[in-house]
């Protein structure tokens, strides 16, 4: 068995420094910005993430980028810089798996119906609103408490003034255009095939 070259154990250590840096949380917020991969593995710390996300493929993981202002343009350096960085599934979980991991059926349906008036919306809406749609449906005490977990774990955010918007986690691990398709195929349903 040959030893590996220099070259290839440096590679391997900024491998799993990127790795270390992206599933160990140091701030409320998983994952890392660009500017700490770069003071960490160096310039070149997106191929890095790229050769990363290679091996995390056959797991079902992957590296997302959220960037801060999302737009048509092509992203900056600085944009990379400024973007966060962490791993998610690559495929979304079944609800027997989501369930499995701790959620319950009820907070995921507050989250849905959220999200997708959210979305429908333009990414906010007045929290009155929602929190009206979701009350004809569950007791309004559930409704506040799911609420509040969400915006602390980021899929929510409240901007103040009664308005509620899209958080970054959910803008990171949420398909928008599946999820409004999902939603609305419930709601073109005939009559006869709705649950009674």
């Amino acid at each position: 068995m040959t030893e590996p070259s220099a070259e290839q154990t440096a590679a391997r250590k900024k491998l799993s420094t990127a790795m270390a840096m992206l599933l160990f949380t140091s701030h409320r917020l998983p994952g890392v910005r660009g500017y700490e991969l770069r003071r960490r593995i160096g310039k070149n710390y997106l191929k890095v993430l790229e050769s990363l996300n290679h091996r995390l493929e056959p797991l079902g993981l992957r590296v997302r980028t959220l960037f801060e202002t999302p737009g048509d343009r092509q992203p900056s350096e600085e944009d990379y810089d400024r973007a966060r960085y962490f791993i998610t599934l690559t495929d979304p979980l079944s609800l027997s798996e989501i369930v499995a991991a701790g959620w319950r059926v009820d907070d995921l349906a507050v989250l849905a119906t959220a999200l997708a008036v959210l979305f429908s919306r333009g990414g906010k809406a007045p929290r009155q609103d929602v929190m009206e749609l979701l009350e004809s449906k569950l007791p309004k005490w559930r409704v506040e408490a799911a609420f509040e977990r969400f915006m602390r774990r980021g899929y929510l955010l409240d901007l103040g003034d009664g308005m509620l918007a899209v958080g970054w986690r959910a803008l990171a691990e949420v398909d928008q255009k599946e999820l409004i398709k999902a939603v609305s195929s419930l709601s073109t349903r005939p009559e006869q095939d709705k649950p009674t």
